[in-house]
Parts: C-alpha cells; structure tokens; sequence
C-alpha cells in the first residue's frame, strides 16, 4: 500500500502519521520527491483502515500495491535512484560504462586493459575473480588473488572494482570491493541475497538464464528487504530457441523495468550474444533503448584469454564503441 501525501505538510504532521502507521506492525518506506512524499506501507495492510487514510487532511491518495515487490516498486519510489559508486552516479540520467576482462589473468593483464578502458571513456572496471563455470575443468579464476591484482588496477587508474560474489564465505574477501555482482546462476540464491541486504555496498543483480522480470525484481526485493536499497538490475540475455548467439538480449526489458521500478538498468551484451562481433549493434541498440549503463568484457589478448575470449572486445574496438555510445546518448537524453 501507499500513501501519498499533500505538498507542504510538516514533518511533524508526518513523522505522528510514521508512528501510527508502525504501531499497527508496518514498515515504512518513505520516498520524498520534488512535489510529493510518497509512504509505501510494508507488511500486513489488512489492519489499515483506508478510507479513515484517506479522510487525514495530509493525505491526497491511497493505493494498494497488487504486485508481489515492494520496496523495489516505482510505485513506492516515483523518481529514478541514483546509485553512487564514489563519484560515479549511476541512474536517473546518469550513464556508466563498466568494461574489463571476464577473468582477472595477471597483474600486466588486469592493469593494461584497466588504463585502456579509463582512456576510452569506462568509470567503474570488471573483473572476474571467481568465476563460475559450466565445465568443472575449465579456468575458474584467481579467487583471492585476483582480488589483489583488480585492487592494483584500481590503485594504478582510480577505476571502483565490479566483481562477482558466488558464496556467502567469501564475503570477507569482498569488504574492499566497490560493487559486488551477483551472476545469473545466483539471482536465485536467497541466502546470499539476503546476506547482501546487510552490506553496505551497490550490489549488481544479473537476471538469470531462464528467469522473468518478476522473477528478477523478487530477488532484487530480498536485497532490499534486508535494509540495502543500492541494487541495479542487469539484463544478460536469457535461454531461448536461438542457435547463433549464446542467449537473447531481451532488450524489451529495459523500457518495461524502467516502468516497474525506480532501479537502474544495467545491459550486458557481450554475456547476451557470446560474439564480439555482435556486441557493438547490441551495445548501441541497449542505449537507445534507455539503459543506465553497459558492462562489456574487454581484452588486450582475446585469442589467449582463459574466459570467454571469443566475446570480448579488443581495447582498441571498445575505444570505438564508447565514442558511438556518447554520441547515441546525446540524442536519447
């Protein structure tokens, strides 16, 4: 349920309207924007007596929320978040591009391909750590190490690190991480979502392979829920019928999310198409298309990498790419 209150009413008339809607056991989210303060009631709302609600003098409407998320509803968070990563805003006309290699190799690696995409126009770099993998042979990256060389990297460009969390046990290791990714085989790991909701870090939330947008934004409001409201979903593409790319890049999702919830959108086309040479058009048409953001995996040595080579961009490709970029967001802003 929310209530939406009238312009100028005091704090004092609001925070005695707080204290009576928690007395009947709810949680209240309170959203104050330019016009109007908008109170998203969480909890059981059988106990609240809507029409008394609404005959309050402070009160200009009341709705009930039919759909299953709360906290991550537009409709309790009218404006746009803006998610700060140090001085990086991220959302509500703030757009980022996150770019670096799948996995983190060596020192030399991680540090070429970090200055290469602060040049091009990147403010946050990724870099996988751990990496979970189909195969159990295949490389599954430098764990603890990798940590090491992504926070050299940071050191030697001022690049926030974005890297992936696979389980709880190695939060620890992730207390100097900037934003903790979560991938599309742990959308659903609640445990994990939840322990998240008490880090005081932005967390971005991949969609997984085969899960709906109602799906995403539930594992988004387990986050939420647990009290840390700095998540930003991201579309990674999703299993369908298709036999030329690795998934489809549901680009329909981002305008359709963008009406959902107030979170920012994040695309990954270089998960989404598996093909470098797909990951441009793709790049292009997610900006277009309204995205808040792009994470695309860059490397100085893709024929050699040890992760996912065959869709990443050479740094001089993605220098390319981010000036197209610019420029179709000087025409959608």
């Amino acid at each position: 349920m929310i209530v939406v209150l009238k312009h100028g009413v005091s704090a004092e008339k609001v925070s005695q309207l707080i204290a009576w809607l928690e007395a009947l056991g709810l949680r209240i989210h309170i959203s104050n924007g330019e016009f109007q303060t908008v109170l998203g009631l969480v909890g059981d709302t059988s106990s609240v007596d809507i029409d008394l609600v609404e005959s309050l003098e402070m009160v200009d409407s009341v709705k009930r929320v039919t759909e299953p998320f709360k906290m991550c509803n537009r409709k309790f968070h009218p404006e746009s978040m803006v998610v700060e990563v140090g001085d990086v805003k991220i959302g509500a006309g703030n757009f980022v591009m996150i770019a670096g290699p799948c996995s983190v190799e060596s020192e030399e690696q991680i540090v070429t391909v970090a200055k290469a995409v602060k040049a091009a126009g990147a403010s946050l770099m990724r870099g996988g750590a751990f990496k979970p993998r189909t195969s159990p042979y295949d490389f599954a990256g430098l764990k603890a190490e990798g940590l090491e060389l992504l926070k050299i990297a940071r050191q030697e460009t001022g690049l926030p690190i974005v890297t992936e969390l696979m389980n709880i046990n190695d939060l620890p290791l992730f207390e100097d991480v900037d934003v903790i990714q979560i991938g599309a085989r742990n959308m659903q790991n609640f445990d994990l979502l939840r322990e998240l909701g008490h880090v005081n870090k932005p967390v971005l939330l991949k969609r997984g392979l085969a899960n709906t947008l109602k799906e995403l934004l539930m594992s988004a409001e387990y986050i939420m829920a647990s009290g840390n409201e700095r998540v930003m979903l991201c579309e990674r593409g999703i299993r369908t019928f298709s036999d030329y790319t690795r998934n489809t890049l549901d680009l329909s999702a981002v305008p359709m999310l963008h009406e959902l919830t107030h979170l920012p959108i994040i695309v990954d086309p270089s998960h989404a198409t598996g093909i470098a040479r797909l990951v441009p058009p793709m790049a292009l048409a997610a900006t277009a298309g309204g995205a808040d953001g792009l994470i695309i995996e860059v490397h100085n040595d893709p024929i050699h990498a040890l992760c996912d080579g065959a869709q990443s961009l050479r740094p001089e490709e993605f220098a390319e790419l981010a000036k197209k970029v610019f420029a179709v967001r000087e025409v959608v802003q």
